[in-house]
């Protein structure tokens, strides 16, 4: 109990009235007007207050930097104004953060290009689907970025948790769920991811609590800025059209990567169903290997053409009506016929035949016994 309550009075000190300078003072002022996103790059994020529920009660925590301290466990009833009670007015503008529990959300580690650091959320809003089980309607989700490779890859880590369990989650708080200005998640060992899995709609900003007083510092601060802005606003113009340039040919990239992605998938499904068909296809060798092993030799070929799924063979034989029956049985191909009448040759003393048959696909020869056989015979 003794070490909770130096840690109360440690976080009551940081937080009380002290000598700090004028301008230390002011700019922690202006800085709580600042959005929170703004207040995060620049590295003027305050001290939080965390909550976690445990069994039947709410546990309070400080978090100092990255060093987090337990402050007090209170009961599952407790309100706004019983809680500000306690830690007093002038401690009434730290910000409040629920702290998801690590074994609820969904945490997955990507590499994505380094462009994506600028419009990180976006991105990951369209790779959630395929990242997690959830859309980005289903679920709380946001990222931080673990570093940067030496490819200039962004290692990112992303937590997720569905809205569902989200919504019920922070409904154990009690009368301490409004009012949070974000939802970060615990790791395994403790310690704080530093994300915001609440939606921007439900965050509450943190009010400064001197506010008139701090009113009139920004507006002074205000006149300053329009006449410093004043000299540079041809350079920002420049920027912004340079900025809206750079997206414009991303976008045309983007496009453009699309639609190469998609001639290589064409290309990949067409050379699939060419090496299918092929593969059930017997070759022109085996073709011909078997036709010159069931011909007899007094027959010649002149002309063995494949088309397709049909074989032609025209040549001269003196056993030209015998040959459709040579040709039956075999595992290439079916169905041989004579296609026309036979012409006799006065010069060769032969008759010219035309024979057709339709290919088949490669069998084991094996399961044929019977048709290797005949041809044998036939040999």
């Amino acid at each position: 109990m003794s070490g909770v309550r130096d840690t109360l009075q440690r976080f009551r000190a940081r937080f009380g009235p002290g000598p700090r300078s004028f301008l230390a003072w002011w700019g922690q002022a202006l800085a709580t007007w600042l959005p929170a996103r703004w207040r995060v790059l620049l590295g003027l994020t305050g001290d939080r207050l965390l909550f976690q529920r445990q069994e039947d009660e709410i546990e309070m925590s400080w978090l100092e930097g990255t060093q987090r301290h337990t402050l007090a466990r209170l009961p599952a009833t407790v309100t706004a104004d019983e809680l500000r009670a306690l830690l007093g007015n002038r401690l009434a503008g730290v910000p409040r953060w629920w702290l998801v529990p690590a074994g609820m959300a969904l945490r997955r580690r990507l590499l994505l290009p380094a462009a994506a650091a600028e419009r990180l959320r976006d991105v990951l809003a369209f790779e959630l689907d395929r990242q997690t089980p959830f859309t980005a309607n289903e679920a709380c989700f946001d990222a931080r970025v673990l570093g940067v490779r030496g490819d200039g890859q962004l290692e990112v880590e992303l937590a997720a948790v569905p809205t569902v369990a989200f919504t019920s989650g922070l409904a154990r708080l009690g009368g301490l769920a409004d009012g949070m200005a974000g939802a970060d998640v615990e790791d395994a060992e403790g310690g704080i991811l530093g994300l915001n899995l609440l939606p921007e709609a439900a965050r509450v900003a943190r009010q400064a609590p001197q506010r008139g007083l701090h009113l009139a510092l920004a507006a002074v601060a205000v006149v300053a800025l329009v006449f410093a802005a004043w000299a540079v606003l041809d350079n920002r113009r420049a920027a912004a059209d340079a900025f809206a340039a750079q997206v414009d040919s991303r976008a045309d990239a983007a496009r453009h990567v699309a639609a190469q992605r998609q001639q290589l998938v064409d290309l990949v499904t067409g050379t699939t169903v060419l090496n299918q068909t092929s593969a059930r296809r017997p070759t022109a060798l085996e073709v011909m290997d078997d036709v010159t092993r069931r011909l007899p030799d007094n027959t010649y070929l002149e002309k063995l053409a494949i088309e397709g799924d049909r074989l032609t063979l025209i040549g001269f034989s003196p056993e030209a009506s015998g040959l459709v029956a040579r040709l039956q049985g075999s595992p290439l191909w079916r169905n041989p016929a004579l296609s026309g009448a036979l012409q006799p040759d006065p010069r060769t003393r032969m008759d010219r035949f035309t024979l057709t048959a339709e290919l088949l696909g490669k069998q084991d020869p094996a399961a044929n016994p019977q048709g290797d056989a005949n041809a044998a015979g036939r040999d």
